[in-house]
């Protein structure tokens, strides 16, 4: 069994692989991590992992793991099924390597664009000869609550995701309305765009708002929650240790 453990800038997944089958996936507390991974892995007869990290762990938080399993700590040299194009290639973000294994893995032989839904969102494009380009970062729903809030002087601080008309009535509503209904016709617009320039035939989305988010857009696109861990697991799976 696979232990693939996903840091991120708000929280830690750690999920464990049965092969390719997710067996279970938990939520870490980075302030516990060492004591709660170990309890979480020793349910499992783990074998090796994977550790994915755009957030901090310490050296000894990620010894913890590495003394307990063969482990790979993923970087831009790590052996991926696609090819990286990207000019800075030691500046990409280990999540966006994953997502793009996770797509390579699922879509073979097809463009796509995939657009995670986290404390940013971002958006990569991937050819169909499994070639990575590159595509772009934006500011995440809850960086654009904080942004309003901190760079005013009488706007509240908003939390969480709601259908949101596109006239709002109070402060509260119309800020949600830009918000939303802002990042709506962004993610649509963003699509549209890759459609028409570069014929891409597949759009996924992910990351924690990335369900509540597909329902109400207009473009077609599969909403796949666990795909970076999935991606993640695939590397790991087909590494050499």
């Amino acid at each position: 069994m696979q232990l693939i453990i996903d840091v991120g800038n708000t929280r830690v997944k750690a999920a464990v692989f049965d092969n390719t089958h997710l067996e279970e996936l938990v939520y870490i507390d980075r302030n516990d991590f060492i004591a709660q991974i170990g309890i979480f892995a020793g349910k499992y007869p783990v074998t090796k992992a994977i550790i994915s990290s755009v957030g901090r762990l310490s050296e000894k938080q990620r010894r913890s793991v590495q003394l307990r399993f063969p482990t790979i700590l993923l970087t831009h040299e790590t052996k991926v099924p696609f090819i990286n194009m990207y000019k800075t290639p030691e500046t990409l973000g280990v999540d966006r390597i994953g997502l793009m294994a996770a797509f390579a893995k699922a879509y073979p032989q097809t463009s796509g664009l995939v657009i995670d839904v986290g404390s940013c969102i971002t958006y990569d494009y991937l050819d169909e000869k499994a070639r990575y380009w590159g595509g772009a970062i934006a500011p995440g729903i809850r960086l654009r609550y904080e942004a309003m809030h901190n760079y005013t002087a009488n706007l509240p601080l908003l939390s969480g995701v709601q259908e949101q008309e596109l006239v709002g009535n109070t402060t509260e509503s119309a800020m949600f309305s830009g918000v939303i209904n802002g990042v709506l016709a962004e993610i649509d617009g963003v699509i549209s765009r890759y459609k028409e320039e570069f014929q891409v035939q597949t759009v996924v989305i992910t990351g924690g708002d990335g369900e509540f988010l597909s329902k109400r857009l207009k473009n077609s696109i599969f909403a796949l929650s666990n795909f970076l861990l999935e991606g993640l697991n695939y590397i790991l799976i087909n590494s050499n240790d």
